[in-house]
């Protein structure tokens, strides 16, 4: 450092002052001047997210306030997809693979279960010694005026500048079991992430499936609304072969063609919802390329059988194998390790410290020999600190772990008593489902011979429209309600198989 001219006083702090105010004038400018505003980066604190924001912000239009955000192309790149064929026809299994390896969600667990891992090596690393090394430099230099001497202004400079080199070290040697608890509440945390990792593709197999079942059911209808709409097409030539021979009545021509309508709205809203099951299915999947999938075979898988194991027995398995039981489990772990830490607060802490230290310094003034010294040292230290007061802190902390601790064991206990209901109406769900499918069934074989004997007599002159029609709509509705028991016995033994925590893999599916 360098001594030459002092500056007048005031001026450093109003240098500061004015940085400051300039500070809080920029982050006045990251919000809206009033709730009823919108806002727009203004100056320094424009970035690249709002580069746009001048150029692509419309002027107001009737002084009304714009709340549009600026557009931004990179906001609206998505992520290539990987590892997909799009010539390739995609089965169940395959899906949930591609699922397993493409969605954001198992990738999102992942890290979370390696951060839960980071912090069990950072906790253990406390029990080893922290090591430091620093430098410190310095140069000073200082010029002192002299009473003038026959009128010659003279002054005497001295300069003095030097180094320092040192190595510390710092080692908690004893804290009566802190850190151990620490340890212990941090692995807990790691086995909660690891676990809920393996949920995460539990989950994920479910969802993939369930959307599958349910776009192969949507197929089916639409196929169904279209057979219904050829029927009532059928009827209506009827309908206007018989009027061209005056055996037909304009009421009946009308109501033909009224069912051809009402069947066209079907098949329409058929094609929508078929539409839209594949979308979902690719949001389960996790992918934004378009599949190949073949969800028509779900038609043709057969019924999964009812549970044969008792009710208490599957609740002891999932109590004992899902995911979320686990996780649970393990955090109510975690936060009595946490209690423990918070008491260990209250003991003294045994520790040691040492440093090897070496530095050099010259000193010169004009005109006389300059001075130089160095020196080094060597140093340990082993102390022990003890706790005496700290204004109710750690009783705050330790009754704030017994809280968590509670929290957690009430967590566990709500977690279980939520398996066990789950558990409960799956099994009901998928009894419902294989009841309604045989049901439906039958109703499917009746509903067909009605509308076959409905329009075979009214062509041949003993029947009515109203009958053939109702008949119709009659068999497309017996027909959607075999497709969705059919599909709602296979989600069923998909949805069993998942709250018990069996749904493990692709090749365990129900």
């Amino acid at each position: 450092m360098k001594v030459r001219h002092a500056l007048p006083r005031g001026v450093g702090a109003g240098v500061l002052a004015l940085a400051l105010a300039g500070c809080a004038s920029n982050a006045a400018h990251m919000t809206s001047t009033s709730a009823d505003q919108p806002w727009t980066p203004r100056g320094d604190e424009e970035t690249v997210v709002w580069s746009l924001a001048r150029e692509g912000r419309p002027a107001s239009e009737g002084g009304a306030a714009d709340f549009r955000i600026p557009v931004d192309s990179a906001r609206a790149q998505l992520a290539a997809p990987k590892g997909i064929d799009p010539a390739r026809v995609y089965s169940l299994p395959e899906l949930i693979d591609l699922a397993q390896r493409t969605n954001p969600a198992t990738r999102v667990a992942w890290q979370q279960a390696r951060q839960a891992a980071l912090a069990v090596g950072m906790v253990e690393a406390t029990y080893l010694p922290v090591i430091t090394a620093s430098v410190i430099g310095g140069y000073q230099e200082v010029a002192t005026p002299l009473p003038e001497v026959l009128g010659e202004s003279l002054s005497v400079e001295t300069t003095q500048e030097g180094t320092a080199r040192i190595l510390a070290l710092q080692w908690l040697l004893f804290d009566f079991g802190q850190r151990r608890a620490v340890a212990a509440a941090a692995k807990h945390a790691a086995i909660a992430a690891n676990v809920l990792f393996n949920g995460t593709h539990q989950k994920l197999i479910f969802d993939v499936s369930q959307a599958y079942y349910v776009y192969g059911a949507a197929i089916q209808r639409r196929g169904f609304a279209e057979a219904a709409l050829r029927n009532a097409e059928a009827v209506r030539t009827a309908v206007e072969a018989r009027r061209t021979q005056g055996l037909a009545t304009s009421v009946e021509t009308a109501q033909a063609r009224q069912a051809v309508a009402q069947a066209e709205f079907r098949r329409v809203q058929a094609d929508g919802e078929e539409r839209d099951a594949y979308r979902n299915l690719l949001a389960a999947v996790g992918v934004n390329a378009d599949l190949k999938v073949d969800a028509v075979s779900a038609a043709r898988r057969p019924l999964p059988a009812p549970a044969s194991a008792s009710l208490d027995t599957t609740i002891q398995l999932a109590l004992s194998q899902r995911p979320d039981v686990a996780a649970s489990y393990a955090a109510m772990q975690a936060s009595k390790a946490g209690i423990k830490a918070a008491q260990a607060d209250y003991l003294p802490k045994v520790y040691a410290g040492g440093n090897i230290a070496s530095g050099s310094g010259d000193f010169d003034v004009s005109g006389l020999p300059s001075i130089g010294q160095q020196g080094s040292g060597t140093g340990l230290l082993i102390g022990v600190t003890v706790p005496l007061y700290a204004a109710g802190l750690r009783d705050a902390q330790v009754r704030d772990a017994e809280s968590r601790a509670k929290m957690a064991a009430d967590e566990f206990q709500r977690v279980q008593t939520a398996a066990v209901t789950e558990i409960v109406a799956a099994r009901n769900a998928l009894r419902t489902a294989l009841e309604s499918h045989r049901a439906a069934t039958a109703l499917v074989g009746a509903a067909s011979t009605t509308y076959d004997a409905a329009f075979a007599a009214y062509r041949n002159g003993v029947g009515t429209v109203d009958a053939a029609t109702e008949a119709d709509t009659a068999l497309l509705d017996a027909r959607d309600a075999q497709v969705e028991a059919h599909a709602a016995a296979l989600v069923g033994a998909v949805n069993l198989a998942f709250v018990v925590g069996s749904l493990t893999s692709r090749e365990r599916l129900p």
